[in-house]
């Protein structure tokens, strides 16, 4: 129990103390999640480091279940009585006539380690940090003479958190989180346009140094700016779109992930409620959400409520398999834990999110399906989306994408946005590429006023008809934040 010594000043009898006063007017369970964060962010605008931060958090939240019924309290105060008494509050919300008994705590042997980083970011002289934004500024300047702004940030986090439930378990995990992000602002007469690159993950500034460096940040959102500038006003009408691999994936997160999570399902507010075993996409499509795929942004060795992350089949082969579940949709449901219970901090209520989210390649070649179109869209790009998850209908902004004509990949255009239902959109894929990539490491995603960082991935796929709409026909609000 040294961790929760050295972290938190606790014992095993004061976590079972506390779980005991929050089920002290009954309840299900309870369990504990104690938080300890420190960040650092930097940011450059006009080749001066115009903001930078360095910070530590620390607070728990208790939570009780009793039937449908949840209590939830924090504190950012973690003396004894600040815990009983948020322990309390807790227990007041949720009380219940069955009361659930402590008896132990115990962690599970065999933990997964997905993200040995040797030098956590926390851990590195703030000048390194500041040294990789002067470093992609001078390279996007340099990229074209067209380039006139220049926007580098860096942030990047290491999270402790220590879980413990009244079902006698006990998990603790430290959660590193780096991200790089470079806008470009390029201009040729009255013609202005921005391109942006990022990456990240659970890993270390080495990363930044060996696998993607600022300057490859920076030519690659220096390119998207000076190629808009040149694109034409994109098409409007249903036509078929190809999506390109990687970051497009962002549409498969939006149009169907939310819809699958447990909670929208079991309160029946879902375009997913009640198809289980049935017939929802392509019998090419098999969708899934990994949470245990090694230094990925939207990884974890454990979830926001103590379970071991690992793979759900939510599609298969086109059949709907299952939803994205936390603690409570499974009491609820009666089915599994998926280690999908997530939250943004310890001042937040755990709920079903994605991890990372994508579709399983094919067997097609990406060439042989973008020869496949007469006359449609290929996206390669995204900027935000948005769903309704009762409807299924959603929106997406395409911020690089070009004209297919004849087979071939011609004129960018811009301006483009992607309309369609999600529930139906994957009955309509049919070609799926063997080019499965997983997005860059920059993706957030927000819930219910909660963000928590996600991954996205896709092969190349064609979908036979989608509605496009071009310049200023609708504009999406995003709910996933690149």
């Amino acid at each position: 129990m040294s961790f929760i010594q050295t972290r938190y000043n606790l014992t095993e009898a004061d976590l079972e103390k506390y779980l005991g006063e929050a089920l002290s007017k009954g309840g299900d369970y309870a369990d504990l999640y104690f938080e300890y964060l420190s960040t650092t962010s930097a940011s450059l605008d006009e080749s001066i480091i115009k903001s930078a931060s360095q910070g530590v958090s620390v607070g728990c939240g208790v939570r009780v279940i009793s039937g449908e019924k949840t209590g939830y309290a924090y504190t950012n105060d973690l003396a004894p009585e600040k815990l009983i008494h948020a322990a309390r509050t807790a227990a007041q919300i949720a009380a219940g006539p069955t009361t659930a008994k402590v008896a132990g705590l115990e962690e599970p042997q065999g933990s997964q380690n997905l993200y040995p980083v040797v030098v956590g970011p926390s851990d590195v002289e703030f000048s390194r940090k500041v040294a990789l934004l002067r470093t992609a500024d001078e390279a996007a300047r340099a990229y074209d003479e067209r380039v006139f702004q220049v926007e580098a940030s860096y942030r990047d986090s290491v999270r402790h958190v220590l879980i413990a439930n009244s079902e006698s378990v006990i998990r603790s995990d430290t959660q590193p989180l780096t991200r790089m992000d470079v806008s470009v602002i390029a201009r040729e007469g009255e013609r202005i346009e921005r391109g942006h690159d990022g990456t990240g993950g659970r890993v270390g500034l080495d990363y930044f140094q060996t696998e993607r460096t600022p300057r490859d940040l920076s030519h690659e959102a220096a390119r998207q700016a000076v190629l808009q500038i040149g694109a034409e006003e994109a098409p409007a009408g249903e036509m078929p779109v190809v999506l390109g691999p990687g970051w497009p994936g962002i549409l498969l997160h939006e149009a169907v992930g939310h819809g699958l999570e447990a909670d929208f399902n079991r309160k029946q507010v879902s375009a997913f409620s009640g198809l289980i075993g049935r017939k929802v996409a392509s019998e090419l499509c098999t969708v899934i959400d990994d949470g245990h795929i090694p230094s990925r942004r939207g990884s974890l060795n454990v979830d926001d409520e103590g379970a071991t992350t690992g793979r759900a089949v939510l599609i298969e082969n086109g059949i709907l398999k299952g939803y994205l579940q936390d603690r409570l949709s499974s009491r609820i449901l009666g089915t599994p834990p998926t280690g999908n219970g997530r939250r943004q901090s310890y001042k937040h209520i755990p709920m079903p999110r994605m991890t990372n989210t994508f579709m399983l390649a094919g067997e097609d070649d990406p060439q042989d399906i973008l020869r496949s179109v007469d006359r449609g869209l290929y996206c390669v790009n995204f900027g935000g989306g948005q769903v309704d998850i009762t409807s299924g209908k959603f929106v997406f902004s395409a911020s690089e994408s070009y004209l297919i004509e004849g087979g071939q990949v011609t004129r960018p255009v811009r301006g483009a946005t992607l309309i369609g239902n999600g529930p139906d959109v994957l009955t309509k894929v049919s070609r799926v590429g063997h080019d499965l990539k997983l997005d860059r490491g920059i993706g957030t995603c927000g819930k219910e006023g909660q963000s928590v960082p996600v991954g996205v991935g896709i092969p190349t796929i064609k979908v036979d008809q989608l509605t496009v709409g071009g310049t200023n026909v609708l504009r999406a609000a995003s709910t996933f934040q690149d």
